[in-house]
Parts: C-alpha cells; structure tokens; sequence
C-alpha cells in the first residue's frame, strides 16, 4: 500500500520528478565514467610499461635490482635456464644484457640504456616491435640498432645511418662499437624513449667483453593472473644467489598508484552523493511544503507517522532507482564504443606521453564501480529524504489542514 502511494505521488508532479531523476541520472554518469577512465589510464599505465621493458617476472643475479651494474648480471647461466625450461612451459622467456651507456653521432651524443636482446624471442615479450615508425625491428644481424625517434632527433641521424656506442666493460676499460640504425621507434613514454637503445645480443656481449653474461631473464605467463605462482615456483626452485621478482616490485610506484586510487575514488563518491543528498533535500522539501494539507488529512483520520515517514522515503527510493537505473543505461551507452575504440586524447598527446599512457585511453568498468553505484545513489537519495520526512511528521494536524 505505501510502495504504491509512493509511486502515486511521484507520478502526480512528473515535472519535478522527471528533473530530479535527470540529475540523479546524470550524477551518475560521471561517476561512473570518471571512474572508469581513470581506472583505465591507470591500469593502461601499468601494462604498457610492463609491456614495453619490464615484463611480468624477471629473474636476476641477488643484488642486481639495487644496483644494475655489469658486474652484477649472471656469469653462469645454466642454473636458470635449467629452472625456467621446466617451469615456465606455459610462459614466454626472452633474456637481455643491458647496461649504461653512450650512443653518439658526429653531431652530438646521449646516455642512454644499452639493451642486448634475442629479437625473435623478445618481440614475444614486449612491445616495442609494435611502435616501430620506420626501418624494421632487429633481425639480428650484428651491428644493428634500433634508437628512438626522439634519440634520432638529438643525434640528428636518421635509417640508415652509423653511430657509435660506448660502456664500461667488467674490467674497467671502455668498450665502443659501430652500429647501423635500422629502425626507428616510438612509443607511448617520452622518458622511456629518450633512454633505451637496443643492439642484439651478441654485438652487446662482444662490445662489453662478457661472453655468455645475461643482466636479467624475463618470463610472461601465458595467464598473466598465474605471475605470483609461477613466481613463487621459479624462487623456490633456483639456487641461492639469485632474485625474482614480480612486476609490483619492479614498478612499485605505478601499483601503489592504483592502490591509492581506490581509496580516494571515495571522496569522489562522496561528493557526487553529497551534491545529490542537498538536492534530494531540496525537492523533497519542496514536494513536503506543498502537501500540508494532505498529510494533514492523513494525520487527522489516523495515520500513523511511521507510515508517513516510510512513504516519503520510498519516494526518494523509488527516486533514487530510477536515476541509477537510467544513468547506468547512458553510461554503458557510452562506455561500450569508448571500450573499443578508446578515447582519442591527440591533444594531449605531448602530456600523456610524459606520463607513460599514450595518446588513446581505454576506459575500464570495474565490477566493484558498478556495486558502489548501485548502492550509493539510492542510499543517498534515502538520506536526502530523511529531513523532509520528519518536518513531515512534525506537522499539526489541525494547523497542516488549515495550511491548504
């Protein structure tokens, strides 16, 4: 009886519903694709950099991550390659021998990260393949490289032509070799362009004088939700001396952003129901005001409070289920071709480069958005209705009939 009294008395002034259902409604649609694209610039963030060098695993000599040195990659690597051929038979393993160093050309220079690769097992591992602007990846061939567009730029070099690259080898003296560029990149990280280079691996061997030597093994589970297992198995099995390590301890900074993005999304959430809760306030007020005299009638022929107090807040409700429901339509109506195609941020590109995310973002819906959703909105609009309710209550009967 007072679901539909309530339902009634929405129905009676549907201009001023249909305002408040809007508002919820459009409430809603910012909380939940603010929430998320940032969840998806975040998460995009976090792949791309696992994507672009650091992998999902990497396994390292002890003491390496600290202090990257050369000194400090894995002389003998049988121990890991006997390892990682019996445990990672469901994941993709490149290995790399990198370094600090130099690449410069007759017109100018530029430090930068050496990295050694196998190409055909690295381009299973990481992305960078996949940004090439010109030229071609590495095929292997010694004396080969490939540099960024940026890099290129600051050389001012191009396809096709030598520069020289320079590091310190295990005992001191400095090792140099000539290579051709071959091809150019350009990702999503301005930073991460400006320094890495790669060379095949054994031009970096040869250059460094460390025959055999690998900095760091990278391992990427087919099912990347296996990485802390397969993890847990490769340390368990391996000898002492060595490391392994998981992506969140590689790029802490970037997982504890995420983390701390789903605390405070909760202000946000507490702003949009605090904006919602004043106008709920508002039009129910409004709506209490002009039904005096009705709730003074009610009153008179005895119905109780509770009743009264119960029908204004299933308004509200009602209210409040509407616009969450109608919000999350639009919100879905829009989330799904963003999903697919991105959302074009060309203008920023410079920007969003700087920060590591690139120039389109993929908005992600995380289940736990649409639960706060669905609850938080029509839990608001309840607690916007409380006041009006009581100031409902209040009333006299006998002043509130005289009030028409």
């Amino acid at each position: 009886m007072i679901g539909k009294i309530a339902w009634r008395n929405i129905l009676r002034n549907k201009r001023r519903s249909l305002i408040l259902i809007v508002s919820i409604a459009i409430g809603v649609v910012a909380m939940v694709l603010t929430d998320a694209v940032s969840i998806g610039m975040m998460r995009q963030m976090l792949t791309n950099q696992i994507g672009a060098d650091a992998g999902y695993i990497q396994v390292h000599k002890k003491g390496y991550q600290a202090d990257p040195a050369l000194k400090n990659s894995i002389a003998d690597t049988a121990p890991v390659r006997s390892v990682l051929s019996t445990d990672t038979a469901s994941c993709e393993v490149s290995e790399r021998l990198r370094t600090f160093g130099l690449v410069s050309s007759a017109y100018n220079s530029s430090g930068v990260s050496i990295v050694g690769i196998l190409p055909q097992k690295e381009r299973k591992v990481t992305t960078v393949h996949n940004y090439m602007v010109e030229g071609t990846y590495l095929s292997g061939n010694p004396g080969d490289i490939i540099i960024s567009t940026a890099t290129a730029e600051k050389l001012r070099v191009g396809l096709g032509d030598k520069v020289v690259i320079m590091a310190s080898r295990l005992d001191g003296s400095v090792g140099s070799e000539a290579c051709r560029i071959v091809g150019l990149f350009e990702t999503f990280d301005s930073g991460f362009d400006q320094t890495h280079v790669y060379i095949p691996m054994q031009t970096a061997q040869q250059m460094l004088d460390a025959p055999g030597r690998v900095s760091e093994f990278v391992v990427n589970p087919t099912d990347t939700k296996r990485t802390e297992t397969v993890a847990a198995q490769i340390e368990s099995d391996l000898p002492a001396g060595f490391e392994v390590l998981t992506y969140k301890q590689m790029l802490p900074i970037l997982v504890m952003q995420l983390q701390l993005y789903d605390q405070t999304i909760y202000i946000f959430y507490a702003i949009i129901a605090i904006a919602l809760i004043f106008g709920i306030v508002n039009t129910m007020l409004m709506a209490v005001m002009e039904r005096t005299h009705e709730f003074g009638v009610d009153m008179a022929i005895g119905m109780a409070n509770r009743r009264i107090f119960t029908m204004i807040l299933t308004e509200a409700l009602y209210l409040g289920v509407i616009g969450t429901a109608a919000g999350l339509v639009v919100s879905f109506a829009i989330f799904i071709p963003l999903s697919h195609s991105g959302w074009n941020l060309a203008m920023f590109s410079e920007s969003l480069k700087s920060v590591g995310v690139g120039t389109t973002i993929y908005p992600v819906l995380a289940a736990s958005s649409l639960i706060n959703t669905i609850l938080i909105i029509p839990l608001s609009a309840v607690i916007g209705a409380v006041y009006p309710a009581l100031r409902a209550i209040k009333l006299q009967p006998v002043e509130a009939i005289r009030a028409s």
